[in-house]
């Protein structure tokens, strides 16, 4: 089992683009994926759930806890963490004025 916890820093937090960000990636590795929310104690839901993944109501400033276990565990966990740590992707529009 992996596991690790991760600060959102993206404005939307863990919702619509982000949120759908997150499941393709989730659902590219063969690992099954637990995300929970730290700071409101939601979770833990299916991380390759949409709708479950709402349920958390993970805002900017949220602590994640993402687990997995399986082939790809490992792999999971780290991309996840690195894809919100990166902002989904976003880092490159925070240089704009």
């Amino acid at each position: 089992m992996a596991e690790a916890t991760v600060c959102i820093a993206h404005a939307a937090g863990l919702h619509a683009r982000p949120l759908a960000i997150f499941v393709k990636l989730a659902k590219s590795f063969a690992a099954d994926i637990e995300v929970s929310n730290l700071t409101t104690g939601r979770g833990p839901v299916n991380g390759k759930s949409p709708v479950h993944l709402l349920l958390l109501k993970a805002g900017q400033g949220h602590t994640l806890r993402i687990s997995a276990q399986g082939p790809q565990a490992d792999q999971a966990v780290a991309a996840l963490v690195e894809l919100i740590n990166t902002d989904f992707g976003q880092e490159a529009h925070h240089d704009r004025a």
